[in-house]
């Protein structure tokens, strides 16, 4: 089950249906099936301190995934900053919702095993993410 719920910030509008059915898509494509994933939609304040409580990390970010993954089931809650959505999307060019997209499965990815932070892993990240809004579109 698909969840989402915010904290501090209107719902976006995004189709909770669709959504949910593009994001186990996703995970299936990495045969991968969804369990309980949460989203949490929050400002960057409450992202902020998200990070710091937990992560340690004293800075604002677009998303925090904990991953509670169970063999080839995806478990987890991811908490995002549609501030830092909404700057990302600016900074970059890029449509506010094609932008939260990306941040919403781009979550999934990291469930999925895709990481980010080493060397060349965010071409890695990007292609996948890139790929995913491609069936989101299709």
């Amino acid at each position: 089950m698909i969840t989402y719920n915010c904290d501090g910030v209107s719902m976006p509008k995004i189709k909770k249906r669709a959504t949910t059915t593009w994001i186990k898509a996703v995970a299936a494509s990495y045969s991968r099936r969804v369990g309980e994933v949460g989203y949490m939609f929050v400002d960057d304040e409450k992202i902020l301190e998200v990070n710091n409580e937990y992560l340690g990390h004293d800075y604002y970010t677009d998303i925090i995934t904990f991953d509670y993954d169970e063999g080839d089931t995806i478990n987890g809650d991811l908490v995002i900053s549609l501030d830092t959505v909404r700057t990302n999307a600016e900074k970059f060019g890029k449509d506010y919702m094609e932008e939260l997209h990306r941040v919403i499965i781009h979550g999934i990815l990291h469930l999925c095993g895709i990481n980010d932070k080493g060397p060349g892993e965010r071409e890695i990240m990007e292609a996948a993410e890139n790929k995913a809004l491609a069936m989101l579109k299709g």
